[in-house]
């Protein structure tokens, strides 16, 4: 039997009910809905939260409305689900996280001074331990990207005291990695040492990480800002070697060094 649709509602608590009462149907009627669980979801959901990255880094934003939406729905999925096994509810996951904005935010709910975001970053972390929390790395997720969990664990450290005081400092230390990656690649050895040398590349990168924090450079924006424009790129010298008749494969560097800097031009 078909279900009559819900109209669209103009204010945000009567859109979330709309949402709820959509998915909940789903739930009990389509087989595929039916079937899902939290694990089935979880890749899913990944795949959502990186197509939603790429819509900001585009600046899409017909798109990063489309990608809230997506991820929206599998927030309320994942309550559903574990409300059905008794675990919780979606109030529980809304006036839980109110709960902890608010006391995670006393210089706006309390009598706590706080003029600066600096401030306000080392009062979270603060509040946290007090909280139970066992370290202050504890809320890294361990399946985060490298690059990107490099730069969390700086973030997390930052708020209780721990980190360079002068960004001057920061590319010394890349200054020093760097020698120290160098020293591996001495052209009188035969035999390099990959397992140092991939060592002290990882404190290398970490180090390049540390100083774009300090210059305000989110590394994982930036790195994915080059691949984008280096994928245009090569597009590019695909499409117009194509067009004049040549086969990438057996063209020269200095052939399609021509194509590449055409596109250099436009990006």
């Amino acid at each position: 039997m078909a279900h009559s649709i819900p109209p669209a509602k103009n204010t945000p608590s009567e859109a979330f009910e709309r949402l709820l009462e959509v998915l909940y149907t789903l739930r009990l009627e389509c087989p595929w809905d039916k079937k899902q669980t939290m694990e089935s979801l979880r890749h899913l959901t990944i795949e959502e939260m990186y197509e939603l990255a790429d819509a900001i880094l585009d600046k899409d934003h017909k798109e990063i409305k489309n990608e809230l939406g997506d991820i929206l729905m599998h927030l309320v999925f994942y309550a559903r689900i574990a409300e059905e096994e008794q675990q919780f509810t979606i109030v529980d996951v809304l006036n839980g996280i109110c709960d902890k904005l608010i006391s995670r935010h006393p210089h706006i709910y309390g009598d706590v001074q706080a003029e600066t975001d600096e401030v306000v970053k080392q009062n979270w972390e603060s509040i946290k331990l007090k909280e139970g929390n066992k370290s202050v790395l504890s809320g890294v997720p361990k399946s985060l990207p490298a690059l990107v969990k490099a730069y969390r664990i700086q973030d997390k450290v930052r708020g209780v005291g721990f980190d360079w005081e002068d960004k001057k400092q920061v590319w010394e230390k890349v200054e020093e990695e760097l020698a120290e990656f160098k020293a591996e690649f001495n052209i009188e050895q035969e035999n390099i040492n990959l397992e140092r040398a991939e060592a002290e590349f990882g404190d290398l990168l970490f180090s390049l990480i540390n100083y774009a924090r300090h210059l305000g450079i989110n590394p994982e924006n930036a790195l994915e800002k080059t691949n984008k424009k280096f994928m245009f790129r090569f597009n590019y010298l695909e499409e117009k070697s194509k067009a004049d008749g040549k086969i990438l494969g057996q063209m020269s560097l200095e052939e399609m060094d021509v194509y590449w800097n055409e596109a250099k031009r436009l990006k």
